[in-house]
């Protein structure tokens, strides 16, 4: 994120920027120009981070949590993870939040979101949905004690991906396998492997990319 955004979102966490004008809240973030203020305040608007309301000339943050009068959830969206050979790194940069109705989710506490990046899980089968190439996946961050059978996202070696979790009990492989119309080997692991092998949680839905 733009250093100028994370000014304006902890300026915002400390008082109100309501009916300030752009060049007044450019002095709270030590930038002159109003032009770059406008621009940056867009940019957070475009990532769910903060509701402009222009006829009422209000800004607010918006952070995660169920908004009690319209029923939607602001779900962190924490990047990106493979659905094809592990080529992503893990981060927990948050960029941006999906606002979801509270009657879509399964549980409100917990939850993050992930977009899928290939096509290694486009025979997946969460609740009937695929996880195609663009789509968001909702995942359970308090639940990574994983069964055999649950997709999962993990990170291994600083990467991270969606698969699904198989248990070898003969062995005590853990097997990472997609499940998909191309042809992607699974990924063989050995639990003791803890420093280079992170369960980060289930996979709980999965939010289709719009296609019109």
């Amino acid at each position: 994120m733009h250093p100028i955004q994370e000014k304006l979102l902890e300026a915002m966490a400390l008082q109100s920027l309501n009916d300030l004008t752009l060049r007044e809240i450019g002095e709270l973030v030590d930038e002159g120009s109003a032009q770059k203020i406008k621009h940056h305040l867009e940019q957070l608007e475009k990532r769910g981070l903060v509701l402009i309301d222009r006829h009422r000339r209000t800004i607010r943050r918006i952070d995660q949590g169920l908004d009690r009068k319209t029923g939607i959830v602001q779900v962190p969206i924490f990047g990106a993870a493979n659905c094809g050979p592990a080529e992503r790194v893990a981060d927990q940069f948050i960029e941006g939040y999906l606002s979801i109705s509270s009657r879509i989710l399964p549980k409100i506490r917990g939850l993050f979101a992930i977009r899928a990046v290939g096509h290694s899980m486009n025979k997946a089968n969460v609740d009937g949905e695929k996880i195609e190439d663009g789509d968001y996946v909702l995942i359970d961050g308090e639940d990574i004690t994983p069964r055999d059978g649950d997709y999962v996202l993990s990170v291994i070696g600083g990467v991270a991906n969606i698969k699904k979790f198989r248990k070898d009990k003969k062995r005590g492989h853990v097997i990472l396998m997609s499940e998909s119309t191309g042809d992607f080997p699974p990924i063989y692991l050995d639990p003791k492997d803890v420093s280079d092998y992170i369960i980060n949680g289930k996979v709980v839905r999965v939010i289709k990319k719009p296609k019109f």
